[in-house]
C-alpha cells in the first residue's frame, strides 16, 4: 500500500478520520493534509512578486544613484527567489516525494541568498564608508 493511499492519511490523520456517515467524511480526500489553503496561496504568490518588484526596484535605484553595489544586492537576491519558487512549485504538485529535491534545492538557496544578500549588504556599506572618507 502506498503511503500517499486514504488509509496512510487516515493513520496519519485521526483528527480528519470521520464517521462513514459524518458530513465531514470529504474533507479528507478533497483537501490532503499538505494541501495548501487559498489566503495560503495568496500569501505566496504576491510574496514571489513582490520579491520580483523589489528586485527590480534594487536594481532601478542602484541605475538612479550610479552604485553598482545596490545592483549586486539585486543579483544576491536572486537565489532567494529560486528558493520561493521550489516553495511554490513543491506545493502546487501536493507535495510528491517525487519532487523531493526541490525541498533541498529550496535549502540550498536559501543559504545562498542569505550569503548573498549579505555580501551585497556589505558592499554597499564599503561603498558608503569610501564615500564618507573619501
Amino acid at each position: 500500500m502506498s503511503e500517499d493511499s486514504p488509509a496512510a492519511l487516515s493513520r496519519m490523520t485521526p483528527l480528519l478520520n470521520y464517521p462513514e456517515d459524518s458530513p465531514y467524511r470529504y474533507i479528507r480526500s478533497a483537501f490532503p493534509m499538505n494541501a495548501l489553503s487559498i489566503p495560503t496561496w495568496i500569501i505566496h504568490i504576491s510574496s514571489v512578486v513582490e520579491w520580483i518588484a523589489a528586485i527590480w526596484l534594487i536594481w532601478s535605484y542602484g541605475e538612479v544613484i550610479n552604485n553598482p553595489a545596490w545592483k549586486a544586492l539585486s543579483f544576491g537576491m536572486l537565489p532567494a527567489l529560486v528558493s520561493a519558487m521550489c516553495a511554490c512549485t513543491w506545493h502546487f504538485f501536493d507535495n510528491p516525494s517525487s519532487l523531493a529535491w526541490l525541498v533541498t534545492l529550496q535549502a540550498a538557496m536559501t543559504v545562498l541568498g542569505n550569503v548573498t544578500v549579505m555580501l551585497a549588504a556589505w558592499w554597499i556599506w564599503q561603498s558608503a564608508q569610501t564615500k564618507i572618507d573619501g
